[in-house]
């Protein structure tokens, strides 16, 4: 892998909590009129010349590939990747030399996941005179992972299923100071933020890791293993794996029981 590679970012302070609130509200109020803007605004930043930097993060080689063939054409979209990283440590990295508008960020990645990489970044992200802003870019629409990003710092959150131009106009947006999300993500955002409890802990869950997490809700949603493996790009046999480790750790047997149960807590 050519990934770039190189020294971390400084460990911030938390309190993005404010920030995240106006930016999730901004975000609801705008997402009625934004839909049928993107392709247009897209294809303005390219006519008008203006740019953007943007790095990829994403452990997946071949999802970084198809999204910067997607947008990265520079003369068409206005996009320039500048950079890309697989895990957290060269996240960290190739941000803090290359100081891109806009990081698009995987929620879940090695070494700490997308949460980490902010949490290393934030002196990057409350610079007056170049901040850099992300934007989450993930399979996962589950709450806590949108959540956890915007508490953590991310001015939005979009799924993988959104189209090039969208994440164009996405793009743009973010880097305007806009806040962005897919929809109805927007509303985890303006209900976590509106209560004042703490989110209850759920112990069988927080046995299972992110990428089982993600197995067990595609499931939950009646996937094939084919089809799981093809949206996470991975092996199916990597599926199967997964699914065995889940059935084991909640102690189920198949999974119609798994299915159930991620019914009955609300994961689906």
């Amino acid at each position: 892998m050519s990934d770039a590679s190189g020294p971390g970012g400084g460990t911030p302070e938390a309190g993005a909590d404010a920030g995240a609130a106006v930016s999730a509200t901004g975000a609801a109020a705008g997402a009625a009129g934004a839909a049928g803007s993107a392709e247009a605004s897209a294809a303005a930043g390219a006519t008008s010349g203006r740019r953007v930097r943007v790095v990829l993060v994403d452990d997946h080689r071949m999802f970084r590939t198809g999204v910067q063939a997607e947008i990265g054409e520079t003369e068409r979209t206005g996009v320039e990747v500048v950079g890309e990283a697989a895990d957290v440590d060269q996240a960290v990295s190739v941000i803090t030399a290359t100081r891109p508008e806009v990081v698009l960020l995987d929620v879940h990645l090695p070494g700490g996941g997308g949460v980490e990489v902010l949490r290393r970044c934030a002196p990057l992200m409350s610079d007056a005179e170049q901040p850099v802003r992300f934007l989450a870019l993930s399979v996962s629409d589950a709450a806590e992972d949108v959540i956890g990003v915007i508490r953590g710092g991310a001015r939005g959150y979009v799924t993988k299923t959104i189209t090039g131009t969208d994440l164009v106009d996405s793009v743009f947006r973010v880097q305007d100071g806009d806040a962005v999300f897919s929809p109805r993500l927007a509303g985890f955002v303006l209900d976590a933020f509106a209560s004042t409890d703490a989110p209850p802990v759920d112990e069988d869950l927080d046995r299972l890791t992110q990428r089982e997490r993600e197995v067990l809700r595609l499931i939950a949603r009646g996937y094939a293993y084919k089809e799981i493996a093809k949206q996470l790009f991975i092996s199916v046999k990597t599926v199967e794996s997964h699914v065995s480790a889940v059935l084991r750790k909640l102690q189920l047997s198949n999974r119609h029981e798994l299915t159930r149960w991620a019914t009955a807590r609300r994961l689906v």
